[in-house]
């Protein structure tokens, strides 16, 4: 049975825990709407540029080299996106989880090679221990990405996919829905297919195009790749923001709870030993 000392001392112990949970789940609720703000305006501005897309490939009589399809299919990138660090529930543990049934349904597609690209320490640390074949040549702490970065990622992508080096690049992430709903998902980057753009469907209006569709379509699709990419960042960022606001607010209800039975414990403990006293005083007058 645990002594008062000890039970005051776990008292104090779950207090400095929710201190932190607390001071975690305010931080973590500051960055998530800031973020949530800038993700849901630039979904809108990548959604409209891949209406104009859309638009561009039902007019265009030729194809840009990113929305062709490969007839090998030798080797693909995946680019696995999840956080720096922990205390956000099952967050990690579900991007992982996503990019190992990502690597395991590209193979089954016969594709050959499949080099991973992961943003993210806990992503890193993860595929390193996996043994997966990774590209080291990009920063690796998700906190370090600005839209330069990620810019120069696609453009590294689109090279790669026009020379045929590459046969399918995928972007594994976590997709916000709402506080308590953040899902894993897996999107199809290049070629840029007609479900990528589904969303985004071609507008009737007859356009006067200047200069030719063909040079706007070769210089918005690669705009939009490196967009698109952007989004999924910003999404993937909201999502860990909230995932880590619902499990600090969880942990903080938790050590609430631990507090009120220790709290009583104490009380009927410290109850006990005065009663008890008062017998011993009593029983020797």
């Amino acid at each position: 049975m645990a002594s008062l000392k000890e039970i005051k001392g776990r008292i104090a112990s779950v207090q400095s825990t929710l201190k932190i949970t607390s001071a975690m789940k305010m931080v973590s609720s500051a960055k998530l709407h800031k973020v949530q703000g800038t993700a849901a305006s630039f979904a809108e501005y990548e959604s409209r540029l891949s209406a104009m897309v859309a638009t561009l490939r039902s007019v265009a009589k030729v194809s840009s080299p990113f929305t062709l399809s490969h007839a090998s299919k030798k080797r693909a990138i995946i680019v696995a996106l999840a956080s720096d660090s922990s205390l956000c529930g099952g967050f990690n543990a579900s991007a992982i989880k996503a990019l190992n049934e990502a690597e395991k349904r590209l193979a089954s597609e016969g594709y050959e090679e499949q080099i991973v690209i992961a943003i993210g320490e806990k992503m890193v640390a993860a595929a390193t221990k996996a043994g997966c074949d990774m590209c080291r040549d990009f920063p690796t702490s998700i906190g370090d990405y600005t839209y330069a970065d990620v810019a120069r990622l696609a453009d590294w992508l689109m090279a790669e996919y026009a020379a045929e080096r590459v046969d399918r690049v995928e972007v594994v992430y976590h997709h916000f829905h709402s506080m308590g709903r953040q899902t894993p998902a897996s999107d199809q980057l290049l070629p840029i297919t007609d479900d990528s753009l589904a969303a985004a469907e071609a507008t009737d209006v007859e356009y006067i195009f200047e200069p030719s569709v063909e040079e706007l379509l070769a210089s918005v699709v690669p705009y939009a790749v490196k967009t698109r990419m952007y989004e999924i960042l910003l999404d993937n960022t909201t999502s860990e923001h909230a995932a880590r606001t619902v499990a600090m607010q969880t942990a903080s209800d938790n050590a609430n709870d631990l507090l009120d039975e220790l709290r009583l414990t104490y009380n009927k403990r410290r109850q006990q030993a005065i009663t008890d006293e008062l017998a011993d005083i009593t029983s020797h007058e």
